[in-house]
């Protein structure tokens, strides 16, 4: 593909990051938020509702609640990713429990690799992402040109 394929997205100093979690999973996305709490206070913070609202509770961060999950809380976090209004996902999603909107649940992880966005779904490769130097500055990455391809389509249906 020619270059004129892909833009190029700044993701900022201050991150926009959405702190997800499923029920079972509560609890240990708290406690990791306590843990970070350092480095989280210093980006926006949002979530799905119950999610959003117990880590503000327990933590004293301030985090911006949408809709719960099964309520279309995934779906709105996954519209934010495309209005380049979140830029980094904490999904810390329960493998062992089936999920009553587990359609929205892959809407969102497709849109966050649509987009380029880092989406960890554990402890371990959210603390590998919070750790890692570009925490702190500027990140540029690609994306596919969607008005090009979006012509392109349109022109040969």
């Amino acid at each position: 593909m020619l270059e004129e394929d892909f833009i190029t997205l700044t993701i900022e100093k201050q991150k926009n990051i959405a702190l997800i979690a499923h029920d079972n999973k509560k609890s240990e996305l708290i406690e990791w938020c306590e843990e970070n709490k350092e480095i989280l206070k210093n980006h926006f913070l949002c979530g799905t509702g119950t999610t959003a609202r117990m880590i503000t509770d327990r933590t004293g961060l301030p985090v911006k609640g949408y809709n719960s999950g099964p309520l279309g809380g995934d779906q709105q976090i996954g519209a934010k990713i495309v209005e380049g209004r979140v830029d980094f996902v904490v999904f810390f999603s329960d493998p062992l429990m089936a999920q009553p909107h587990d359609p929205d649940v892959k809407a969102l992880l497709r849109i966050a690799q649509v987009y380029d966005i880092p989406i960890a779904n554990n402890r371990s490769s959210a603390d590998f992402m919070i750790t890692s130097s570009y925490m702190d500055k500027e990140y540029d990455h690609k994306i596919i040109n969607f008005k090009k391809n979006i012509k392109e389509r349109s022109e040969t249906l």
